[in-house]
């Protein structure tokens, strides 16, 4: 009897095999399970997640309720709120959350050298606020009829028709000195600052001038004619200790010296 065909034999399987391999199971494709009540309340929070988020940002950035209407300074002395508040130059009804403060005190301080510090601030849900500091001014600077301003740190920032009261004027009177070379105007200016800073209350109180020969050779000029040599701007507290006890112990001289505050002097009456 004849044997199987070859397409008889192509049909059955080897020997010892068999579609469900070694393990004598059948291979099936990927399995889809539904989520069970943890993985649908992962998947319902992600998505309100989302929608949340997309409101939120949608809020902030498109919305027209959260956009900037108004500007508002605070802290003026000299300048005025509307000049701080035209120089910030906040962009009106543009999204609150998207002005740069950052940018608006840099302008701030960049077009009103008057300005020290400012705080900007957002004021929700429609306005921006502007905290300013203003310099002081410690000593004046003749420039013709005018005078310009200088403050604490020694920065020249503002030239005015008049004089503030109060404020003493520094005379530089440097010119032919090696200190001017050496030093710069900027500095010689500073170490006036410096001892202005240092003075006891009586005496900055009664202060009308500060003159500068060199950076060795700073005068005052007090209140009825009376002067101190102080010298330069080092050991101004020991300065200041000696110049409070010569005005204590000699209170009608005319002339103080504590250029050398080991051995200070006074003179005239």
């Amino acid at each position: 009897m004849a044997g199987p065909t070859t397409a008889e034999r192509g049909t059955r399987n080897p020997k010892g095999s068999s579609s469900a391999g070694r393990s004598g199971r059948m291979r099936r494709g990927p399995v889809f399970r539904r989520p069970g009540p943890r993985g649908r309340r992962v998947l319902l929070t992600g998505s309100a997640l989302i929608v949340f988020g997309a409101a939120a940002i949608w809020l902030l950035y498109g919305s027209p309720w959260l956009r900037v209407e108004r500007v508002r300074a605070s802290g003026t002395q000299v300048l005025t709120p509307r000049e701080v508040e035209k120089a910030a130059a906040v962009p009106i009804g543009s999204p609150l959350i998207s002005v740069d403060m950052d940018r608006i005190e840099a302008r701030l301080r960049e077009e009103l050298p008057r300005i020290d510090s400012v705080e900007a601030e957002r004021s929700w849900p429609h306005g921006i606020a502007l905290k300013v500091t203003e310099r002081k001014p410690v000593l004046l600077i003749g420039k013709g009829v005018k005078f310009i301003e200088v403050d604490a740190k020694g920065v020249r920032f503002a030239t005015v028709d008049k004089a503030p009261k109060g404020v003493p004027l520094l005379e530089l009177t440097a010119d032919r000195s090696p200190s001017l070379r050496r030093f710069g105007e900027q500095r010689l200016v500073t170490e006036a600052v410096r001892v202005t800073a240092e003075l006891p209350a009586q005496a900055a109180k009664d202060l009308r001038s500060v003159e500068v020969r060199s950076y060795d050779s700073i005068t005052l000029e007090l209140t009825r004619g009376r002067t101190v040599l102080w010298g330069s701007s080092e050991n101004g507290e020991a300065k200041a200790r000696a110049l409070t006890a010569l005005m204590k112990a000699s209170p009608g001289a005319g002339h103080f010296d504590v250029s050398a505050p080991t051995a200070p002097a006074v003179s005239g009456s």
